[in-house]
């Protein structure tokens, strides 16, 4: 492998370990719906600070980063919108015999 192959080799594994530890957060609250831990405002701000660095991220060749940065900037949207839509109301666990995604 050719030293100049690294960059990419390590964005593309940094790429997939930061999905992979944040997928746990997002499956916990779109099955639960118990977002009173997370911030509104780190929320807002997060979600405006990835428009921003869009124009930069964007601006790069494509590559590991832009995965990594589609990712987030999707998952932080997620979690707004989810956050606006559940906090504050009681969270609910679904029933052991509820298969995932079959909510009402």
């Amino acid at each position: 492998m050719d030293w100049h192959e690294f960059p990419i080799l390590a964005g593309t594994v940094s790429t997939l370990l930061f999905v992979v530890s944040y997928m746990p957060m997002l499956v916990k609250a779109f099955r639960t719906r118990d977002l009173e831990s997370y911030s509104l405002g780190n929320l807002a701000i997060a979600n405006v600070g990835n428009g921003v660095h869009s124009i930069y991220v964007f601006s790069l060749p494509p590559g590991p980063i832009w995965v990594l940065h589609s990712f987030y900037v999707v998952s932080t949207a997620v979690m707004l919108v989810w956050h606006r839509l559940y906090a504050g109301r009681k969270a609910s666990q679904p029933r052991p015999e509820e298969p995932l995604g079959c909510r009402a």
